[in-house]
């Protein structure tokens, strides 16, 4: 074969296999927020059994991970693949960045477990500090293990200075669960594969992604809408107004050029002065 016909024909090979890449590069991550969607949806669907609804419409992030897999033999290890929704400047929820959970553990401990973890962030501290990069729970950024029911009380933590809360659903069951030592990081290979080359978490939060995720991948920022909206309406709170182009498809913003956490700070008071959840009466 001539050396030019040899070096089309490798071309064209290389064109086709980077095609075929990018073609299944979507499948995995929509299958992953697909599966998020669900499990927010199951778990908001019994009011016993659903985040607060206080809290959730307070929280300034929310984190849902399907399926994390525990497992050990006296040393054990947690891993997951999640998505995590930011609140935006007008009270609404962003598009989501991928995340990844992974811990370890020492001491007696056998088996193999699947469970669906959700985090509630109660401040703008942690967020900031996962938008930079990866942090550890419990170290990093105090956790606890959250109330259950839309009118549980918060009396799991007294002093009330966690700034995550956590749930966890194994076998049917949802209820606080303790995750000291796991490590929370943004999955940049999968925000990439979704928004586009060198695509960050701040331009994903902030709507400046190169390319509009897949109606799956929206999907989850529409459930939290729906879950914060039924939260709002059992509280009797106002509802922010979204604008009328989603996030998804507007034109990319001008750069943040402030300070980190500047292009999505909450809008409400500083994250010191939380109110007790109301007892059910």
């Amino acid at each position: 074969m001539p050396a030019t016909l040899r070096s089309v024909v490798l071309s064209v090979a290389l064109i086709v296999a980077t095609a075929a890449s990018a073609a299944v590069a979507g499948p995995r991550e929509d299958e992953r927020a697909r599966n998020a969607v669900r499990v927010l949806t199951e778990i908001q669907a019994i009011p016993e059994n659903a985040i607060p609804d206080k809290l959730l419409d307070e929280a300034h992030a929310i984190v849902v991970v399907p399926d994390t897999i525990k497992a050990g033999l006296v040393l054990g290890g947690r891993r997951g693949h999640g998505l995590m929704a930011v609140k935006t400047p007008d009270g609404t929820w962003s598009n989501p960045s991928f995340v990844k959970l992974t811990g370890a553990s020492i001491g007696f401990q056998a088996g193999v477990q699947s469970a669906d973890v959700v985090l509630v962030f109660r401040s703008q501290r942690g967020v900031e500090s996962l938008v930079n990069g990866k942090f550890t729970l419990g170290a990093d950024a105090g956790i606890a293990a959250g109330p259950v029911g839309r009118n549980a009380s918060a009396a799991t933590d007294g002093e009330m200075q966690a700034e995550i809360w956590s749930w966890s659903r194994a076998r049917g069951l949802f209820a606080g669960v303790a995750l000291d030592g796991a490590v929370l990081a943004i999955d940049d290979a999968a925000n990439q594969a979704v928004y586009g080359r060198d695509t960050t978490p701040r331009m994903i939060f902030e709507g400046r992604a190169p390319q509009p995720p897949s109606p799956a991948v929206v999907a989850f920022r529409d459930q939290l809408e729906e879950a914060s909206a039924a939260a709002r309406a059992n509280r009797g709170t106002a509802a922010p107004a979204r604008a009328a182009t989603p996030a998804a498809t507007t034109a990319p913003a001008p750069a943040s050029t402030g300070p980190v956490g500047a292009g999505f700070e909450p809008v409400r008071d500083t994250p010191a002065k939380v109110e007790p959840l109301p007892e059910t009466p």
